[in-house]
């Protein structure tokens, strides 16, 4: 019979079941603020559509940039928590009417708001929540163009 049980694992052995202890549970934490933020944002968009009003901008330029950075108005600045200032949000700049401003973008449309377009976007405050309806001649993201046929293919056919 051992005299210590505790000798069974070595040191480093330990070590390493406390770390993957640790992880697991940060984990289990984070899946739960996870659902729980996702549900509450689902509970806020029927307002945010509500008070949404149709623009027709022209898209001048898109990026991924920090908070402080974006150029949004000061109010803003103040009203988000000091651990998200630093975060990196989907900003666009766009021209509405005479005004070229800096909106902030919903997440899942940023990657569909083509660069150097007019489109009707559904806005609340600098919020676009979506983009209705293109005013351009946008190709489709899948159609490629045509390739152009070479000088010797041309005469060969």
């Amino acid at each position: 019979m051992l005299a210590n049980p505790t000798l069974l694992l070595s040191v480093p052995a330990i070590i390493a079941l406390v770390v993957l202890a640790v992880l697991l549970v940060a984990a289990i934490v984070l899946i739960i603020v996870g659902r729980r933020l996702q549900k509450k944002q689902e509970e806020q968009m029927p307002d945010v559509r509500a008070g949404a009003q149709q623009y027709s901008m022209l898209i001048i330029d898109k990026k991924m940039m920090k908070l402080k950075e974006a150029g949004l108005p000061a109010l803003v600045l103040e009203q988000t928590p000091k651990y998200m200032r630093g975060a990196k949000v989907p900003i666009v700049k766009a021209k509405v009417g005479p005004r070229v401003m800096n909106l902030m973008c919903d997440q899942k449309i940023f990657n569909d708001i083509p660069l150097k377009k007019e489109v009707k976007a559904l806005v609340n405050g600098i919020y676009i929540i979506e983009v209705k309806g293109l005013r351009n001649n946008a190709k489709p993201a899948e159609e490629e163009p045509k390739k152009k046929k070479g000088l010797f293919r041309r005469k060969n056919k």
